[in-house]
């Protein structure tokens, strides 16, 4: 897939009905020659609309106006450009955990969780957290993590968990106002309930801090795991990472079909892009990338 490509799709398919800002936004970037000339300079992995947009959103650009956007991008671009080289998309969203739950309130309790791509680790608190699926509330305080859920009853338990650990290439801190604002300006412009939902989240992890170890999820990943207590499910897993890495290290974990195929799954429910949500390498459900919706099957 072509650059251009790439911010056409993520306009149609990730962005549509979401936000029409980034929508418009990355349709005219698909077709702004001097912007793509610009970006195609940097290593595939960071020509990323979500990585871009949320630069320039950190360096205080417009992302409201693809016209004064371009403007922008071509007069700071040495300066976006470091930012870009420099940082990855970690958007640590705790509405994903609304479709983990189901998987994690069905295992044997109490669980050790081990997040791999797990940024600053808000999404090691399922158990801290409140959940909404239609008119069934599971959970007290804030935040509330509102999910459409088919197919399968919502859980009636949250999960016990005795232990939490994230593994990323570049732990981020809701400690230090420098990441908290990194991880602001990846949420898309619309969006105010998920940045309260951020703000409520990091002052749950800020009280009782998860381990946090920076290294590589192939590499790094059985050191941190003999870490885990006796007695508790070993729970690995992961929201939205494998995309980001090489084919060759995706081999035990699961995102969507394009990024590690499974055969004969069902539609997705609609065009818009779905991940695939697994249990031990079985897939069991569609889910929407910030945790909003679950079509389930298995």
């Amino acid at each position: 897939m072509t650059t251009a490509e790439s911010y056409a799709e993520f306009g149609t398919r990730e962005a549509r009905g979401v936000s029409p800002t980034y929508e418009r936004l990355a349709l005219a970037a698909s077709r702004d020659e001097e912007l793509l000339a610009l970006v195609g300079t940097l290593p595939p992995a960071k020509r990323q609309p979500n990585l871009l947009f949320g630069v320039v959103r950190l360096l205080g650009g417009p992302v409201d106006d693809p016209a004064a956007f371009h403007d922008f991008a071509l007069a700071n671009w040495p300066a976006i450009e470091a930012e870009l080289r420099a940082r990855a998309v970690q958007t640590n969203e705790p509405g994903r955990c609304a479709v983990l739950l189901p998987v994690l309130a069905a295992l044997p309790q109490p669980l050790a969780l081990l997040e791999v791509g797990a940024s600053a680790g808000l999404c090691l608190y399922p158990d801290r957290y409140a959940y909404r699926y239609g008119d069934h509330l599971l959970g007290a305080g804030e935040p509330v993590l509102d999910c459409a859920l088919t197919g399968t009853a919502p859980p009636d338990r949250l999960p016990e968990v005795v232990w939490r650990a994230g593994l990323d290439l570049n732990p981020l801190r809701v400690t230090d106002p420098a990441d908290v604002a990194w991880l602001d300006a990846l949420i898309w412009p619309e969006q105010a309930h998920r940045r309260a939902r951020l703000r409520a989240a990091a002052a749950i992890a800020a009280t009782d801090p998860p381990l946090l170890a920076r290294g590589d999820l192939v590499d790094d990943l059985p050191a941190l795991a003999a870490q885990a207590p006796p007695g508790a499910t070993l729970v690995v897993f992961h929201t939205s990472v494998l995309y980001q890495v090489p084919a060759p290290g995706r081999a035990a974990f699961n995102e969507t079909p394009d990024v590690l195929p499974h055969g004969a799954l069902p539609e997705p429910p609609g065009e818009a892009l779905h991940n695939v949500l697994s249990l031990d390498g079985a897939p069991l459900a569609w889910t929407r990338t910030h945790g909003q919706a679950m079509s389930w099957w298995g």
